[in-house]
């Protein structure tokens, strides 16, 4: 379906869109609405409403895709907003998205949203994966059962879709009653009985007032603010208080504790569902998890899973870096190329002084940045989007686990680590899929210690010159040296992952239930699409809108002289001695300061310092480069710490105004900042101190 233009339409409904997290839901919002809000097979993609407009027929349908979530009551961010808006969102109509893979684990969620309101359509997706795994729904007596309409769906296909269009556009309108309901325990129903008779008349017909008993007595104190947030007064009045405690007195009376009341409705729930899914689910092959089962055992196993995971790593670094070299070259050659062109056309209506600014300047740093962060990012993200597709992802945080818990931290840090990889801004807007908010400020803070790809041209430039030796084709050492280096940076993660966990942010781990889904065979020809249009173009964006600014800064530090030397050098011979403490010189550490906007453009500025030559300049050839960098005092050791203090520095700008984003704090943005280059400042300082002693 085509984006609709909201302002220019009537919205008739209001459509609630709940279910599980990896179950389809944001598939079938993207069909129903045109919009392109990003799916993946892995938990927790989406913790904010998501809304989008549907036309069908004559009517139009405002719908908002809720977090995924397994229960609504609530213990996280999801829940929490995925149970408000269920409950207080005014909704016309929720339709709950199932799996039919695993039917009964996704029904308690129904049975839970049908105790709030009868309103209620019942979407069962991935017919076709269950299909395939011998796995059949009787529809019509899962209808049945629930007392609400249900409709069977493959929204990858499209199939199915129509019919529940149609259904909205019929059920929204109408009012549903529904005669089923979880029954508990006799003396539970007997306790919410009493406690529903006292708000029945104060809830005024506007939430289920069966509901609200049973979390009046459950004592949800969040839900009880949020309830008399809703209403506009207090639901609390001296009968109502007293019919509870009431209801209090009766379970005590038949050793129902007021703390195990929440165990007895999860368990009530659960065993209900477990009986409609008995009833309703047919199976050719009892063991029709097998395959995934087999293939986990390798990939999730304490012995292999790791190690496989680092060598899946490797060869994704390995192919982003052969194969970016290529298109990288021919993309700088491309830009260099009409950069004579658009100076002189320039010169024509401009000073010279304000063309040599504007092109070799800004453009040549916006030159630079495109053609060396965007063939990597083109073969990375799809790479990662692939293993995402694929259900890999949610194996790699279970493989970690253990060792994020031993930090007090999440497991769900290493999807957002993993992230970082192709671009830090990118793994911090990922760490929304953690519910803890001490959790994901550690991820926050603790991102940048793996490189981006922004950093690896300077790291494989160094590794090339000085370590594996330039000419020398071995492709496989350079990687290995990388993958060691990116190693230590998953380390210092760990480390400092612990020692905020034990200090600024102390803390237990939070316990969090991470889906393995099952896996899947990615639609490439999507996940290309998607990977460049959510990933790459917005990255790349980002980066071009601080490059030309930081061009015209570069610029004017380099052409403006203080007594026949530039202000560039004058900065650089300020920065010298404590430069020197740490194994490099001035011109170095102030390139990394100016390459706060974009990581890319560092060696240049060493080059265009070291040459004197008043712009960014480009070095194909790392034979010159070398004798350049060795000319000005470069060694083996110079160049570990300038990889030491790469892989260890403050975020670019693009990552800060994203973490300045997700925190809405200073103290965050500029803490994110200073650990990592405290860490290489320390880690740079030791070493050059261990080269001297030697």
């Amino acid at each position: 379906m085509k984006k609709i233009n909201e302002e220019k339409v009537k919205i008739d409904k209001v459509i609630a869109l709940a279910g599980n997290p990896n179950v389809g839901k944001s598939t079938v919002f993207n069909a129903f609405t045109g919009l392109n809000q990003h799916t993946g097979n892995w938990p927790g993609k989406t913790v904010s409403n998501a809304s989008g407009t549907m036309r069908y027929k004559d009517h139009y349908f405002k719908i908002y895709d809720l977090p995924g979530t397994y229960s609504i009551l609530a213990h996280s961010e999801e829940e929490a907003v995925a149970r408000d808006f269920i409950c207080f969102g005014d909704s016309d109509l929720t339709v709950v998205v199932c799996d039919a893979c695993t039917l009964m684990r996704n029904l308690n969620l129904v049975l839970q949203v049908t105790e709030i309101t009868s309103n209620v359509i019942v979407c069962v997706n991935l017919i076709d994966e269950a299909k395939k795994k011998g796995i059949f729904i009787d529809i019509a007596k899962l209808e049945k059962l629930l007392g609400v309409k249900v409709v069977a769906t493959t929204a990858r296909s499209g199939k199915g879709l129509d019919e529940l269009a149609s259904m909205i556009d019929k059920y929204s309108f109408i009012k549903n009653k529904n005669t089923f309901q979880v029954e508990y325990d006799s003396y539970f129903e007997e306790a919410i009985e009493i406690v529903v008779k006292a708000v029945k008349k104060k809830l005024k017909g506007n939430l289920n007032p069966r509901w609200v008993a049973i979390n009046l007595i459950n004592e949800d104190k969040e839900l009880l603010e949020n309830i008399s947030n809703y209403l506009g007064y207090q639901i609390l009045d001296e009968k109502v208080i007293s019919a509870i405690n009431k209801a209090k007195m009766l379970l005590i009376e038949h050793d129902i504790m007021t703390n195990e009341l929440e165990d007895l409705i999860v368990a009530t729930i659960n065993k209900k569902a477990e009986e409609i899914s008995n009833l309703v689910t047919h199976y050719d092959k009892e063991d029709y998890t097998k395959k995934d089962r087999c293939i986990d055992k390798i990939l999730t196993n304490k012995f292999t899973g790791i190690p496989l995971m680092l060598l899946l790593f490797a060869f994704i670094f390995w192919l982003t870096i052969e194969g970016a070299n290529y298109p990288s070259a021919l993309l700088n050659k491309l830009l260099f190329s009409i950069e004579d062109n658009l100076f002189n056309f320039c010169n024509l209506f401009l000073p010279r002084f304000l063309s040599d600014m504007l092109i070799h300047g800004m453009y040549r740093t916006l030159a630079w940045v495109v053609s060396v962060m965007l063939p990597p990012m083109m073969i990375f993200f799809p790479l990662f989007t692939l293993l995402e597709d694929l259900g890999y992802l949610p194996r790699i945080a279970f493989n970690v686990d253990k060792v994020f818990k031993k930090c007090s931290s999440c497991g769900k840090q290493a999807l957002t680590m993993a992230m970082g990889f192709g671009c830090n801004a990118v793994g911090v807007s990922g760490t929304r899929i953690i519910d803890s908010k001490r959790e994901r400020l550690i991820a926050i803070l603790t991102n940048c210690f793996v490189p981006c790809n922004g950093r690896f041209p300077t790291l494989i430039a160094i590794i090339t010159m000085f370590i594996v030796g330039i000419g020398v084709d071995n492709s496989l050492l350079s990687v290995s040296i990388l993958m060691g280096v990116i190693l230590l940076g998953i380390f210092m993660t760990f480390l400092v992952s612990s020692i905020l966990s034990r200090t600024l942010l102390k803390g237990v781990p939070s316990s969090f239930t991470l889906e393995l889904p099952p896996y899947r065979r990615p639609q490439v020809g999507k996940v290309i699409i998607r990977s460049i249009l959510d990933r790459t173009l917005f990255v790349l964006g980002r980066a071009v809108s601080i490059a030309i600014p930081a061009g015209l800064v570069i610029w004017i530090m380099a052409n403006v002289n203080i007594s026949g030397v530039s202000l560039l050098n004058h900065t650089a011979n300020l920065l010298d001695p404590f430069a020197n403490l740490l194994g490099m010189d001035g011109v170095i550490l102030l390139a990394f300061i100016l390459g706060f906007p974009a990581n890319e453009i560092v060696i240049p500025i060493i080059i265009m310092s070291y040459m004197a030559t008043g712009s960014l300049t480009d070095f194909s050839n790392l034979y010159e480069l070398k004798n350049l960098l060795i000319n000005n005092g470069w060694t083996i050791y110079t160049a570990i710490s300038v990889m030491i203090f790469c892989l260890f520095h403050f975020p670019c700008s693009t990552t800060c105004l994203t973490i300045k984003k997700e925190t809405k704090s200073n103290k965050w943005t500029l803490l994110s900042m200073l650990i990592p280059t405290l860490c290489g400042i320390i880690l740079c300082f030791v070493f050059n101190l261990i080269v001297k002693i030697i």
